[in-house]
């Protein structure tokens, strides 16, 4: 009579321990997709500000209308002609990742 292999339910153990290196690598994952959204933010919101400025406008209005990510809480600065935005880049772990920078300039209208 065969005897049953040793190895029954092996494949189930090894899942089981790989599972949470997969959950780290798919945290990861959406972690740099958010920073790099954060990224394209900040420079989108820093051109709605150069604009603003350009026009005569208050940049960090438009910059706080204009960024879909941390918009609230964008720190705005404006030298001469160049504006520069920086937003939180947001986790999904509950800790602080930093901020992200976007510049632009544009030449005054006025």
């Amino acid at each position: 009579m065969p005897s049953e292999p040793l190895d029954r339910g092996q494949a189930s153990v090894e899942l089981v321990a790989l599972l949470p290196l997969l959950v780290l690598l798919l945290l990861g994952l959406v972690q740099a997709v958010l920073a790099g959204h954060a990224a394209w933010s900040a420079t989108t919101a820093a051109r709605a500000g150069a604009r603003a400025a350009a026009v005569g406008r208050d940049p960090a209005v438009a910059v706080r209308r204009s960024a879909p990510v941390g918009g609230a809480a964008a720190r705005v600065v404006r030298e001469g002609d160049t504006v520069r935005v920086r937003l939180p880049v947001p986790s999904v772990l509950p800790l602080s990742l930093g901020t992200v920078q976007g510049s632009a300039h544009l030449e005054s209208q006025r």
